[in-house]
């Protein structure tokens, strides 16, 4: 096991919301590493490839970095280049494509924590850190249907290219706006789609610009809803569905379960944080963030439980700015003057 000299504090997520209290504690003279099991921003790169973000430029950036955009809205190369390029610019210390296995705590309340994390190739390593935080965000954990088959190779819950289903059948399930994206990029695609959905209609939250779009194609019979149906079982070429009427196959090459997602509940427990047993949400502070483990904070859309819709980019972000100040031992950071956007 490879040792490693101690940090002032360590973020588990290399996310938008971890690389921002990364960069907080940065800015306020601390020595911050972040450490990741996949890639930088790991879920945005899944997300997929032709999104364009909801919000605006503005409202996803941190360390009081612009972030510029050829449009309205970010998109996802884009927001990807500008976290690269914020990473760069502060020198913050990563360790990605490393998995924590386990947190140890001192016996005392100012002994630190260990670290320890496992590599893509299997080395073990160990990090100290006075303090932690977990900003593990919510969508490496899909939200499963739990009926037969749903896990054969054909059936994914993410979705990021539509072109290799030009001229296919292909199914997908849900009525959210990622089921609605997903089935029109599909379908643009030259994909003859079909989505379903156990409830009666689209989601009520689907975006202003998403709603009519996915509506006036249903109407026009270019995407085919079936609304008020079960998935029954998922086999290859087919998905066998049930509604009031009937069980019938609905043909598919692939299938997209766009069930949505939730936190690592278990991580959370599995280091002492005590849950709310109906909301899960993590017990902590609403100023500061820190958890009932003393030097343990937690960041990001995980604050929220099952609520994974109340925390995104947005507010997540200034996360890092509470936790720093109590870490530091004071009400809030002194604004630093912005700085010039960092270069290529």
């Amino acid at each position: 096991m490879t040792a490693n000299s101690e940090y002032d504090v360590i973020c588990i997520g290399a996310g938008p919301t971890g690389l921002a209290c990364a960069i907080e504690a940065n800015r306020a003279g601390m020595r911050p590493l972040v450490i990741d099991k996949g890639c930088l921003c790991n879920s945005l790169f899944y997300y997929p490839v032709n999104m364009k973000f909801f919000t605006t430029a503005e409202r996803m950036e941190i360390g009081d970095l612009p972030m510029t955009t050829s449009g309205d809205k970010p998109t996802r190369p884009e927001a990807l280049k500008y976290y690269r390029r914020a990473v760069d610019h502060y020198g913050i210390e990563t360790r990605l494509y490393e998995k924590v296995t386990r947190i140890e705590r001192g016996e005392k309340r100012n002994d630190g924590f260990r670290i320890h994390t496992e590599g893509a190739t299997g080395e073990k390593r160990a990090y100290s850190s006075s303090k932690c935080i977990i900003a593990t965000g919510y969508y490496d954990l899909p939200n499963y249907l739990g009926v037969p088959g749903e896990d054969m190779p054909h059936v994914s819950h993410y979705f990021t290219d539509p072109h290799p289903y030009w001229n296919q059948d292909v199914v997908v399930i849900g009525a959210r706006n990622s089921s609605a994206e997903a089935a029109l990029d599909l379908f643009r695609a030259g994909a003859r789609v079909t989505l379903i959905h156990r409830g009666s209609e689209m989601g009520k939250t689907l975006k202003f610009w998403v709603k009519p779009d996915i509506e006036n194609r249903i109407r026009a019979g270019e995407i085919k809803a079936m609304f008020s149906t079960r998935v029954e079982r998922i086999e290859p070429g087919r998905v066998w569905v049930h509604n009031s009427h009937h069980e019938e196959a609905v043909p598919a090459i692939q299938v997209f379960a766009m069930t949505g997602y939730h936190p690592d509940f278990s991580f959370l427990e599995g280091q002492g944080i005590r849950l709310d047993p109906v909301t899960r949400r993590p017990e902590c502070d609403p100023v500061t963030l820190e958890t009932n483990i003393p030097g343990l904070y937690v960041a990001g859309v995980v604050v929220g439980g099952k609520q994974t819709s109340d925390i995104f980019i947005e507010n997540g972000r200034f996360h890092g700015r509470q936790i720093v100040a109590a870490m530091a031992g004071r009400e809030r950071i002194n604004e630093p003057a912005p700085v010039a956007p960092p270069g290529e």
